[in-house]
């Protein structure tokens, strides 16, 4: 039994020599590898080749709060928003014809209790642009205003330009999903800030977006018919389509690492 014991641990001794010395000696001479960076973001990838031109998703609210009135109009706020869209969107056919060279997509999507693709990201053509806003449904359900901008994002990455725009109409707060202010923080981070998101407080206080400010956005308030077709116009017009006008684009901007698409 002492032998038998005894040579065991001599065994186990000679085991763990064969196993720790050359551990110990190798240490100084072989560097280990570095780290992961775990503060470093996924940055957003683009899913094809891109160019010059601008996406832009235009997310409408169709919450139940969107068939009620604002005061001197009979119309739903629903039906407001979309002729006050149909409108605006009209300025897209003169800019297309001065800067054929400047490629517009555009997608829509609806929002209430979950969010849907009423005009899936294509080129701007004003007969199909038409006929979908004729589609948006009628109000109901809640507000689902951050699962609409996750929705939303990935056509951006998808649509082949360099100019991403988001542009949101609603008359009310979250109340169903993901919280908006997370999901425009991690566009924001994800994107560099390359991706633009604009809202439009129809009927709703506007400090109630605030957190815009935080991801480079911005709120517009509106009151009634005339102020949403005013807001409409001076993000539409007067940004993104002014801003595609001065922007002599050649190049694409300064291309993140590609660590994930999503």
């Amino acid at each position: 039994m002492r032998r038998t014991a005894g040579g065991l641990i001599w065994w186990v001794v000679a085991l763990a020599a064969l196993v720790l010395v050359p551990r110990l000696l190798g240490s100084g001479s072989k560097p280990r590898p570095p780290a992961p960076r775990v503060d470093s973001p996924a940055y957003y990838v683009s899913e094809v080749e891109e160019g010059l031109g601008a996406a832009v998703a235009i997310l409408v609210d169709t919450s139940g709060s969107m068939g009620e009135r604002v005061p001197g109009d009979d119309r739903p706020k629903y039906r407001i928003a979309r002729q006050a869209l149909a409108d605006v969107l009209r300025a897209t056919d003169a800019f297309v014809r001065r800067r054929p060279d400047f490629p517009v997509k555009l997608a829509i999507y609806g929002f209430a209790s979950s969010p849907w693709v009423v005009y899936p990201m294509q080129p701007y053509d004003a007969d199909a642009v038409g006929r979908a806003l004729e589609r948006i449904p009628g109000p109901g359900g809640g507000t689902a205003i951050g699962s609409a901008l996750l929705e939303a994002r990935p056509a951006l990455y998808r649509a082949g330009v360099f100019r991403k725009y988001i542009l949101v109409i609603t008359d009310g707060q979250n109340t169903v999903g993901v919280a908006p202010d997370r999901v425009a923080q991690e566009i924001f981070a994800k994107s560099r800030g390359t991706v633009s998101i604009s809202f439009v407080a129809f009927d709703t206080n506007a400090a109630g977006f605030a957190f815009l400010r935080e991801v480079g956005g911005e709120v517009l308030p509106a009151r009634d018919a005339n102020g949403l077709q005013e807001a409409l116009k001076q993000i539409y017009e007067g940004r993104i389509l002014a801003e595609a006008v001065d922007y002599g684009e050649t190049s694409s901007p300064a291309a993140p690492a590609k660590t994930a698409d999503r």
